[in-house]
Formats: C-alpha cells, sequence, structure tokens
C-alpha cells in the first residue's frame, strides 16, 4: 500500500505475527524511510530544535536563570573557598606525579573549572588534577621527554622559569593534554560516550587501586629525597624500587621525618573528618593547616639551608603565554592519550553520577565528555595537564554545602588568587611535604583492597577482574595495564557465554512455573519429557558446549542412535529379503540359524549414510526400536520422546551456530524425538527465516510461546495419550496442569490442543 509521510509516499507492507493458536495478527507497518529522508529531516532546523541545541552545548543557561541567591549563593561561596583551598594544595602536590615544576599544578586546577562552568552539566564534581590521570601522564611524560631525538623540538621554551628539562616535560605534558582533550571532544561530538561501558567498576576499582601504588612508588623519592631516574617500561615499578632500596642510604633525614609527620597527621584528621562527619559543620582543612605550618617553620628555620631539603622554589607571579603542542608527541603519545581520555571521562562520569541520583537532576554523558575535552584543551594550551576529578575534592565541594557550580567558580577564583598574589609563600615548602599530601589523598584508593572479599563472594568473575587488572596495570604499567585490563574483562565475557550454566527444567507445584528442577523439592517432570534451558547467546564458540550439555542433560547421543538404528536397519532389510524374518503380534521371529553381518559389510565405509533418516516405508511392518529385535541386534531404549528447548534467554544465534543446531535438531526428529523452542522472540524468528532455517524436517511448527503451551500441547497429543498413558493417568495429569500459580483452577479451554505456527 502507499501511505504518505509529509510530502513524500513511501511503501508501507504489512507484517504478520502468528500467535500460539495459529492466529494472524497484522503489526503496525514498518516505513521504508530512504537515506535522503532521515538526512533531511536531521539537518532539518527550527526554532525549537537551536534552542534545545544551545541548552544541551551550554547547560549553563538552564540552570543558571533558575539560579536560588538567597538560598544557595552563600553554601556556594563557603564550599567554594573549602574546595579553592584543597585545589590549590592538590594541584601542587599532583604536579610532582607528572614530574613538572609544582607552580605548573595551579594552572590545571584554574582552567578546568571555568570551561567546566559553562560546559558542565554535574552542579557538584569539582574538576581539576586527579593522581591516577597525573601518574599517567608523568609516565608519558618521563618516556617521552628523555628521547634524546626529541629534545631540538620540546625544547622551544627558555631557561628562564625552570631549566630546559623542565621546559621539555612542560611541553610534551601539555601537548599530551591537548590531545587526551581532542580524543574526548570528539567522542562527544560524535556520541560515542557508549566507550565508557567497557570500563566495568571491578575493573575501574582495581585500576585506581593499582594507580594509587604507582603514586605511592613515585613519592617515595621525594619523601626520602634521592635521584631515581624515569622508568616508563613495563616492570618500571620493580626497577623504581631497586633503585630507591640500593641507595637507601643517601635518605635526606630532615625530609623523611618531616614527610612521616604530615602523613601520620593527615591520616588522623582524615578518619576524624569520616568519622564525625555528621557532626562536624565542615571538615576540619587540615591539608591547609599543615601547609601553611609546614611553609611557616621552613621559612623560620631555614631547612632549605640547614638541611638541605628540596623546596618548590621560585614561583612566577601570574600566567605563562599560551603554547602550541607538539605534533611529535601526538604521534609519540596517541595510545596513552586515548587511555587518558577514557580513564578521566570515567572517573568524572561515575562521580557525577552519583551526585545526579543523590540529588535527582539529569546528566549528559556526551556533553560530560565535551566539557572534559575542551577543559583539557585549554588547560594544556596554558602548559597545564590532564584532569578529571578527584573524588576528595569533590566530596569537599558537596560536603560543605556546594549546590551548584557557582562553588567551582569560586574555588576558581581562589586558585587565581594564589596564581597571581600570593603564590611566592608557598617557595619555602618542602615538596616531601606535598608528597605526603598525595600520599594522603591515597587512602580511599588503597582502602579498595577490601573489595577483594567482597567481589569474591559476590560474583567470582568480577573478583578476577579486579585482581587481573590490578596486576597487569602494576606490572606493565598504566598505559598497557589499562589495555590488557580491557581485553581481558572482554575475555571473561566470551568465558560466560561460552560456558553457560544450562539447566534441566521441571514443573513447580502443578503450576505453569518452571524451574531449575535442583533447587525445589516438589517438582514434577512429565515421562518422556524434557526441559533443557540456555541462558546465554548461542554462537560459533559455545555451540559445541551447548550440544554436549544437551546431551549430558537428555542422557544419551542422538546421533549415535540414529547410526544404530540405520545399522539395525540395514540388518533387518536383508533378513526380510532373504525370507528368513517373520513377523507376529509377539515380535520378530528369525528363521536363520547363525546368520552374522559384521560391522564392516554394513557400514561400507559410508558413515554418513548411517545419518539419514530413518526410512521405513518400504517394509510391511512398523518397528519398535524399544522392543526387542531378530539375532539380538541391539539398539539403545530410549524413553524420551520430547525436548523443549527453553531459548528466553538466548539473545541471538549466529549463522555457524545456527547449521550446528539445525544439525541438532534434525539429529533429535530422526530418532522419533519431537523437538520445541520457547520463549524466543520475534527478530530471532525472522533472522532464521532470513537464512533459510526450516526444511521438511525442521518446520516452523516447533516455536511455542511459553513452556506450559508446550507442555499442554506435548500431553494432549492424541497418539501421546493413546500409546503411552492409560485413561486414569491421562486424567490425573489434566488435572494437576489445570492448576495455576495462586492455586486456583484455570479455565479447561486452555486444555485444546495448541498448534502453534510462526
Amino acid at each position: 500500500m502507499i501511505e504518505p509521510i509529509g510530502n513524500q509516499y513511501v511503501v508501507a507492507r504489512p507484517v504478520y505475527s502468528v500467535n500460539a493458536f495459529g492466529e494472524e495478527h497484522k503489526k503496525t507497518p514498518r516505513h521504508h524511510k530512504t537515506f535522503l529522508y532521515h538526512l533531511k529531516n536531521y539537518c532539518r532546523c527550527s526554532t525549537q530544535k537551536a534552542k534545545k541545541i544551545f541548552l544541551s552545548l551550554f547547560p549553563i543557561a538552564s540552570w543558571l536563570p533558575a539560579y536560588r541567591v538567597k538560598e544557595w549563593l552563600l553554601s556556594d561561596i563557603v564550599s567554594g573557598i573549602s574546595t579553592g583551598l584543597v585545589a590549590v594544595l592538590q594541584g601542587l602536590a599532583f604536579a610532582l606525579l607528572v614530574t613538572i615544576p609544582p607552580g605548573y599544578g595551579l594552572y590545571a586546577a584554574f582552567f578546568p573549572v571555568i570551561t567546566y562552568f559553562f560546559l558542565g552539566t554535574s552542579r557538584h564534581i569539582s574538576v581539576g588534577p586527579f593522581p591516577v590521570l597525573s601518574m599517567m601522564v608523568g609516565a608519558a611524560v618521563a618516556r617521552v621527554a628523555s628521547d634524546a631525538g626529541a629534545t631540538a623540538e620540546l625544547s622551544t621554551g627558555s631557561a628562564e622559569n625552570g631549566t630546559v628539562d623542565d621546559q621539555r616535560k612542560i611541553m610534551v605534558a601539555a601537548s599530551i593534554t591537548v590531545l587526551s582533550g581532542i580524543i574526548q571532544l570528539l567522542l562527544g561530538v560524535l556520541k560515542i560516550g557508549f566507550v565508557v561501558i567497557y570500563l566495568s567498576e571491578s575493573l575501574i576499582s582495581g585500576f585506581t587501586t593499582a594507580a594509587a601504588i604507582h603514586v605511592l612508588v613515585s613519592q617515595l623519592k621525594f619523601m626520602l629525597q634521592l635521584t631515581v631516574p624515569a622508568h616508563t617500561d613495563p616492570f618500571s615499578i620493580f626497577k623504581v624500587l631497586e633503585s630507591i632500596f640500593t641507595q637507601i642510604e643517601k635518605t635526606n633525614i630532615a625530609d623523611l621525618v618531616t614527610s612521616v609527620i604530615i602523613l601520620l597527621v593527615v591520616f588522623v584528621f582524615k578518619e576524624i573528618n569520616q568519622r564525625y562527619k555528621n557532626k562536624l559543620p565542615v571538615p576540619i582543612p587540615i591539608e591547609l593547616i599543615v601547609t601553611v605550618i609546614a611553609a611557616g617553620v621552613s621559612y623560620g628555620c631555614n631547612f632549605e639551608q640547614k638541611f638541605n631539603v628540596a623546596v618548590i622554589g621560585n614561583m612566577s607571579l601570574g600566567f605563562q603565554p599560551p603554547i602550541t603542542p607538539s605534533v611529535q608527541v601526538f604521534q609519540d603519545t596517541i595510545g596513552d592519550c586515548f587511555g587518558i581520555a577514557i580513564v578521566g571521562f570515567a572517573v568524572a562520569f561515575s562521580v557525577a553520577s552519583v551526585y545526579s541520583l543523590k540529588y535527582d537532576y539529569p546528566l549528559d554523558g556526551n556533553q560530560e565528555l565535551i566539557a572534559l575535552g575542551v577543559s583539557n584543551i585549554f588547560t594544556g594550551a596554558f602548559q597545564g595537564f590532564a584532569g578529571s576529578t578527584a573524588l576528595s575534592r569533590s566530596g569537599v565541594q558537596e560536603s560543605t554545602g556546594g549546590k551548584t557550580q557557582i562553588a567551582g567558580l569560586i574555588s576558581a577564583i581562589i586558585v587565581l588568587i594564589v596564581i597571581v598574589a600570593i603564590g611566592f609563600l608557598l617557595q619555602p615548602l618542602q615538596k616531601s611535604v606535598l608528597a605526603a599530601l598525595a600520599l594522603g589523598n591515597l587512602k580511599g584508593m588503597l582502602m579498595q583492597f577490601a573489595e577483594i572479599g567482597r567481589l569474591w563472594r559476590k560474583d567470582k568473575y568480577d573478583c578476577f577482574i579486579w585482581i587481573m587488572t590490578f596486576i597487569f596495570a602494576v606490572v606493565l604499567g598504566l598505559g598497557l595495564g589499562l589495555a590488557a585490563s580491557v581485553a581481558f574483562q572482554l575475555l571473561t565475557i566470551v568465558f560466560r557465554t561460552q560456558f553457560p550454566k544450562c539447566s534441566t527444567l521441571a514443573n513447580v507445584g502443578r503450576s505453569n512455573i518452571y524451574k531449575n528442577r535442583k533447587d525445589y523439592s516438589d517438582m514434577y517432570e512429565p515421562e518422556g519429557v524434557k526441559i533443557f534451558r540456555c541462558p546465554s547467546p548461542i554462537y560459533f564458540a559455545n555451540i559445541g558446549f551447548f550440544k554436549q550439555k544437551l546431551t549430558d542433560a537428555v542422557g544419551f547421543n542422538p546421533l549415535r542412535i540414529l547410526r544404530k538404528r540405520n545399522k539395525a536397519l540395514k540388518k533387518i532389510r536383508k533378513l526380510q529379503k532373504q525370507g528368513l524374518l517373520q513377523v507376529t503380534p509377539k515380535g520378530f521371529i528369525c528363521t536363520a540359524d547363525g546368520l552374522k553381518d559384521s560391522d564392516e559389510e554394513l557400514d561400507n565405509h559410508q558413515i554418513e549414510e548411517l545419518d539419514q533418516p530413518i526410512n521405513t516405508t518400504d517394509l510391511p511392518f512398523e518397528i519398535d526400536w524399544n522392543a526387542s529385535l531378530p539375532l539380538n541386534i541391539l539398539v539403545p531404549k530410549i524413553s524420551l520422546h520430547s525436548l523443549i528447548l527453553d531459548f528466553s534467554a538466548v539473545s541471538f544465534l549466529d549463522v555457524s551456530s545456527m547449521r550446528g543446531l539445525k544439525m541438532i535438531l534434525q539429529e533429535f526428529i530422526r530418532i522419533k524425538v519431537d523437538v520445541y523452542i520457547v520463549g524466543t522472540d520475534d527478530d530471532f524468528i525472522d533472522k532464521l527465516v532470513r537464512c533459510e532455517f526450516f526444511d521438511d524436517e525442521v518446520t516452523d511448527s516447533i516455536f511455542f510461546l511459553t513452556i506450559h503451551d508446550a507442555v499442554l500441547h506435548i500431553l494432549m497429543k492424541k497418539d501421546y495419550n493413546t500409546s503411552k498413558f492409560s485413561s486414569s493417568q491421562e486424567k490425573e495429569m489434566k488435572s494437576d496442569f489445570t492448576i495455576n500459580t495462586n492455586g486456583g483452577l484455570r479455565n479447561r479451554e486452555c486444555l485444546v490442543p495448541v498448534e502453534t505456527k510462526f
């Protein structure tokens, strides 16, 4: 038929479905729209559509006009000040992980907040430096910046604000950040933020825990003030530990004592903040307190001169001019940047999701990618490094009363004040103090080791993912470790589907409910009927496993039975042609003595003939394969006459497994075992039709909507009732199956034979 759509006319063909009683029903027509139609519809612009696009790209335009100044402003100011102070210290501390001067960490704490204020959809997360990302950037910086061949191109800056080596590392870190931002921006524009679904909670937990171990090891050289060469290849963490322990006697005692004291104080007060968070109006800003005290003591006692401790040193006021990223670094670090982009988005989105659920507001994953991408591009252009969100910093912003990203904007102003005005006050601060502060923020990630026991009790596959991710990330490094972890996680999915937990079902309490017969006591299984359930897709990798489990469930191999019967049929035909076989009501009578046919003669080296359907049309009698045969011909006897395959959990079937499934069905059908498939959807059956699955043996009448429909159909077959059961048994079974799940009587009309046909 021809139906109008807009100004066009398209052909709409009716699609029919057939219910369990063979009745056809017309589905809603599916319009065959052309690609040009979709393109025109997508490119069509209207005022409403333009407004929707603008609000999606700039979420601030939707929430800022509704901002409650009297109710929220004071809370956002208090939250912003607290978050800004934490951001300053974390920016300085995490810059050490990137192996660049600490002052550049302030840029990483400032620029992302400004861009996210306009583009982000979360109202509570605090974007900026994150220890795992800083560690990943630092690993790439150490590898690329140490390349002697890149020195000429990367040393574009002067040594005015640091050594040439520092300028080279700053250039590499900035270039990596820009490329990571570009990748995130492209993923957001192309709306493929779903890539984060390949990073499960177990994988992220194991990866961040491994990253915390890397951070811990990397900060030891600052706490001990040792010169440790950079190692970025696999097993680098062990090389760093070896380098530290071989020169442990060179430890600066003043730095060690200072860092240990700071670490203990931070841990104690963080525990107090956690335990009494409901009683404290705001968390105790212990990082700020110890930083001010440590800087004052270091300056007053002149630690740098007396004890030769390493301090932050010169911090120039104001911003550095923007730089042009290095294309050579892009080429050398594309793999690292992709991992940084994905991990940064995954962490930020997971934290943002917690607060969006808590405060009930929408979160757009693709827009989050765009916001983080633009943030990293701007941050890298102004010589910062890649960021995401730190759980501790976001927790401060939310727990101190932050309502919107106005709090984030206030925190950026605090960082700005430090950059342009008071940064010089931090110059005497020891680097060991920053290292201790960085380690103090790892408590939450290190406590994730407790996940192993919890996951082992809940899901052993997830537990293995956590453990292997941790091992891969520690041993191979964060970049290769992430890739290997994702590959292992996908491999576990293959294992889960390749070796599914198939089961045999039975009726529960004479109802229409069928469950695993091992799980319930009052189970009823009709005689001669087997119900087999496969809880996973069937594809090329598990079709063999599926066949083996099905064979184990029914208790025999149908192909072996078929071959035995065909061999016996050859012998019976030979005896019948020779006139040596008589058939009586009691069975076969053979008049030959000592007639023997070897298996080799019967095989005739043509096994494929034995796999063909059993054809007895040329014989003047029917053969009962469960009765005694002449000449003591041995054929295994089977009591199964009906097999029901529950495919309600089979989501797809590929072409390779389709051929295997058809062979399995044919083998059962050829030995007179009726096969029924239940629970499939329309797409499943449509695919079978397209692939020409059905023929004279395997017909489309084997499909039923539910297991109960198939069981009722089997019980009500006339030949089944007359040959297998007495009238009393038949009556009892019918009455059993007329009871529904609530114990009431069902309508007797449900016992009408169901000839389901799709």
